[in-house]
């Protein structure tokens, strides 16, 4: 995902002049095509998050659109005040670029674990979160936000992701993308890096002929769209790596509510398990219940 990110971002920059790249002392063998080829629109903040939200709220005042780019939590909370205060009050384009969502650094530890930042980000009324499932949504998600600058999260898995899209679909928020059409009776709901591992699920018996749907652009602006097309599903199963808690299912179950129980809302996320572990993504996940 990381590569299909820059590859991208430095084509809409060819495109756009307002787009830079802000990062925080991080990245390199990734972002450079960006650089060498933009240096006047990349900025090195240093190892100081805080100022490099601020500076981007800067930026985005004069007409920039910045695309800012860390590991996992460290734009989120870290940052969370200068996204509040100066990015989301003043509804300024800024694409915070998470990179490393949910358990992709697992390795590193607790510190790298990005499992709370969408119950952050979706309690942002102008927030647009962009959680692409595979490299062609990431193309996707790219573009979409650089043809319509506002305050956004982009986030993104680590790299290796297994493509799922043969071209890079159309993606607009709220609206979920059909990924397998199934018999119409059920469906998995992703959002971010887990619609590979779901695509894997309807390989097994106890979920022949379901259905696969992703829903990569979603925020609190977009709640009104769900229950219409929830509606025409006895069931749905929402997939996240993140804390089941506040998170994405949390945010359907709400967005469904006047529906009244149909369809069935099953959420499939991280439980508290993985807190303070240290392992592969692979294993986290199957430790948190995503297995």
């Amino acid at each position: 995902m990381r590569s299909a990110f820059i590859d991208e971002l430095a084509a809409q920059a060819a495109l756009d002049s307002r787009i830079a790249l802000v990062v925080g002392d991080l990245g390199f063998s990734v972002v450079e095509p960006f650089a060498d080829r933009f240096p006047d629109r990349f900025v090195n903040s240093g190892v100081a998050e805080q100022n490099m939200m601020g500076l981007a709220a800067g930026m985005a005042s004069e007409g920039y659109h910045p695309f800012v780019y860390s590991i996992a939590n460290f734009p989120v909370f870290r940052c969370a005040e200068q996204i509040r205060n100066d990015v989301e009050y003043h509804d300024l384009p800024v694409t915070i670029v998470a990179v490393g969502g949910g358990l992709a650094y697992g390795n590193l530890g607790y510190s790298h674990h990005a499992v709370q930042d969408y119950g952050f980000m979706r309690m942002l009324p102008s927030m647009l979160i962009a959680a692409p499932g595979d490299p062609m949504e990431v193309r996707a998600c790219v573009r979409y936000l650089a043809r319509h600058p506002q305050p956004s999260y982009l986030r993104l898995g680590k790299a290796g992701e297994a493509c799922l899209h043969g071209d890079v679909p159309e993606v607009t928020p709220g609206r979920w993308i059909k990924i397998v059409g199934g018999d119409g009776t059920n469906t998995f709901l992703t959002t971010g890096a887990t619609l590979p591992l779901a695509r894997e699920w309807l390989d097994h018996q106890d979920y022949q002929g379901w259905a696969l749907h992703s829903l990569p652009l979603w925020g609190m602006r977009t709640k009104a769209l769900q229950a219409a097309q929830a509606v025409a599903w006895k069931r749905v199963i929402s997939v996240e790596d993140h804390l089941q808690d506040a998170g994405f299912g949390s945010w359907l179950l709400e967005s469904c509510l006047p529906l009244a129980g149909r369809p069935a809302i099953e959420i499939r996320g991280l439980s508290s398990e993985i807190f303070g572990k240290v392992g592969t993504q692979s294993r986290l996940n199957a430790l948190g219940g995503l297995k």
